[in-house]
């Protein structure tokens, strides 16, 4: 080779150095692409049916009756005006009912349950002004037959000394009893106000104060200062 090629002694041990690394090259791909036996894998059990967790249950319905002086109507245990609902409400159940007197009902109870705890209206006792479908709030009084609870006397403007107008007898207007046509007829008030009182008194399970009347749409400061002495919760 040295002869022929006129290579020297050290070119030719290089180059004799390149075809064994090459040759060791092409062996160990040779071996590392040679087919391998694979193993097939192990059956696995199904996993088990997942069940689905319940549905948390639907809130229950309120009760419709409950206890002796009637019962829960629609909407009790809530507090249209926010707040803790109390358990109980102490009511003052006057007029022409067979027992007056305080009465503890369940919160939530309406007028209607507070004259059946009474034991009932007398005969001939006028129920047209009394709402018996309203919720009853703690400490109110409930006047049956009674046009109103006896006050002060307020001249009315151009009236007579103790008219009261929308009032009754010389009395300031029920705003839990009034009803439209009545708060229609207070000073100031017309058709469209008379009907917001009545929707608000709805919304709001009642007044609790005159005060309230400044919630409603349409009264400002003057218009309450004119109603204020004319009305009462």
């Amino acid at each position: 080779m040295q002869t022929r090629c006129g290579l020297e002694p050290r070119t030719l041990a290089a180059l004799a150095v390149v075809l064994v690394v090459a040759a060791c090259a092409a062996a160990g791909t040779f071996w590392a692409g040679r087919p391998e036996p694979v193993r097939a894998p192990e059956i696995v059990d199904a996993a088990p049916p997942v069940t689905p967790p319940e549905p948390a249950p639907p809130e229950s319905a309120l009760p419709s009756g409950a206890g002796s002086g009637g019962g829960l109507g629609r909407g009790a245990g809530e507090n249209p005006v926010g707040g803790k609902v109390p358990a109980e409400v102490v009511v003052d159940v006057g007029g022409k009912v067979r027992s007056p007197g305080v009465l503890t009902l369940p919160a939530g109870s309406r007028v209607a349950d507070a004259l059946r705890a009474a034991g009932g209206a007398r005969p001939g006792a006028d129920l047209t002004g009394l709402n018996r479908a309203r919720v009853l709030f703690d400490g109110e009084q409930v006047l049956v037959g009674v046009p109103g609870v006896p006050g002060a006397p307020v001249p009315s403007p151009g009236g007579g000394p103790g008219a009261v107008p929308g009032g009754s007898g010389g009395v300031p207007l029920s705003l839990n009893a009034a009803t439209a046509e009545q708060f229609d007829g207070l000073p100031g008030v017309g058709p469209v106000l008379a009907r917001r009182l009545v929707e608000h008194r709805a919304e709001h399970g009642g007044f609790r104060a005159v005060e309230e009347l400044r919630e409603v749409d349409g009264i400002g400061e003057r218009r309450f200062a004119d109603l204020r002495p004319l009305v009462r919760p």
